[in-house]
């Protein structure tokens, strides 16, 4: 008797063990589940979604199968549910720190999307509740944030919803949902400036803090944004230290640094420092910046300098043309420009005889 109760016990807990197996399948209906993600400035954008159909229903999507407002779906605790914005468990998108959607501020994390659908204004809705399953148990009080935008129509019908990031920019991209021949967009607008920094001063305390590189690049990116740059100015200095102040990168980008502050003779007397580690790019590099200040005196100084470390190189002979014809005289510009055709290479050629056409029109080349 014990082991015939043993046999029927051991059959049943193999029963139960079969009963629970999930096998991995199509999602119901067939549609197709899908990610899509991209980084906007340095903040990732991530979409987790499920994509339906049209299947021959053109025409009864919008207003039919996806109703106007908001609905009581018979089911769930919701009696007034928004469209889950797809199929399936309901849409997520996350942000890896905080934005800005249609101008409105929403803090980094993983939110619920939601779209309760009008012809004329649709809202959008970021809930913080992003585990449920589709708008069943939407509720309004978890909302992060509402905002509305006009719906367009699209000129293709579209047959697998789908979610795509257009009109990007350094700090801003458009999230447009398309689906038969309507798309909902948005724009996202992220600070770029706030995070970058953030970013920088964090990684500049851990290992990569110990190159020079790393310091140069953070000083570097505030002078091309002409931003933050006193900390700037800091994180330069380091730079200087840590590659022993014999490098002319990390004291250039300090000269510029200073130059933007106004602090002229101080960025002039460390680029007389700097301009002996130099190599000929660097130092020609430099010679076309000062032309660019207006300093055509001091760019020539420069171009000659760099000549005479490099003599008879294209780089080198093309830096006095421009350093002579920024001073206006373009005969000696036009005689160094001669000698820079013997052995200029071949996709340099036109532009060098587009130089040699304006000096002899008595035209500046810079």
């Amino acid at each position: 008797m014990k082991k015939l109760f043993a046999i029927l016990l051991s059959l049943t807990l193999v029963h139960f063990s079969f009963s629970q197996i999930i096998l991995t399948a199509l999602p119901n209906g067939g549609n197709k589940r899908a990610v899509v993600g991209e980084r906007v400035g340095i903040t990732d954008v991530t979409i987790q979604y499920n994509r339906p159909g049209v299947k021959g229903r053109e025409g009864k999507i919008w207003g039919q199968l996806i109703p106007v407002g908001y609905t009581d779906q018979g089911f769930g605790s919701s009696k007034a549910a928004p469209w889950r914005a797809g199929a399936n468990e309901n849409t997520t998108i996350e942000f890896s720190t905080d934005v800005k959607i249609e101008g409105q501020p929403l803090a980094a994390g993983k939110y619920a999307f939601f779209v309760a659908y009008d012809p004329n204004e649709c809202t959008l809705i970021f809930s913080k509740n992003n585990t449920s399953w589709g708008s069943f148990f939407y509720n309004e009080k978890e909302d992060a944030l509402r905002v509305k935008v006009k719906p367009t129509q699209l000129d293709k019908s579209v047959e697998w919803l789908k979610y795509e990031f257009m009109n990007e920019t350094e700090n801003s991209a458009t999230v447009a949902l398309q689906w038969e021949k309507l798309m909902i967009p948005f724009k996202i607008e992220v600070d770029y400036v706030t995070t970058q920094l953030a970013l920088f001063r964090n990684e500049l305390r851990n290992s990569k803090g110990f190159q020079w590189e790393a310091w140069n690049e953070a000083a570097d990116w505030c002078v091309k944004r002409n931003t933050n740059l006193d900390e700037a100015l800091l994180w330069a200095d380091t730079a200087i230290t840590f590659s022993g102040g014999t490098i002319f990168t990390p004291m250039s980008t300090k000269a510029e640094i200073l130059t933007k502050l106004g602090r002229n003779d101080e960025a002039s007397a460390l680029m007389k420092k700097a301009l002996p580690y130099g190599n000929m790019n660097e130092i020609h590099t430099y010679a076309r910046s000062l032309i660019a200040l207006k300093k055509p005196k001091e760019a020539l100084d420069v171009f000659k300098m760099n000549y005479e470390k490099n003599p008879n190189q294209v780089t080198t002979l093309i830096g006095l043309v421009r350093g002579y014809s920024a001073n206006g005289d373009y005969k000696t510009a036009l005689e160094y420009a001669n000698k820079a055709t013997a052995i200029v290479d071949p996709p340099n050629k036109a532009n060098l005889a587009t130089m040699i056409e304006k000096l002899k029109q008595g035209k500046d080349v810079n």
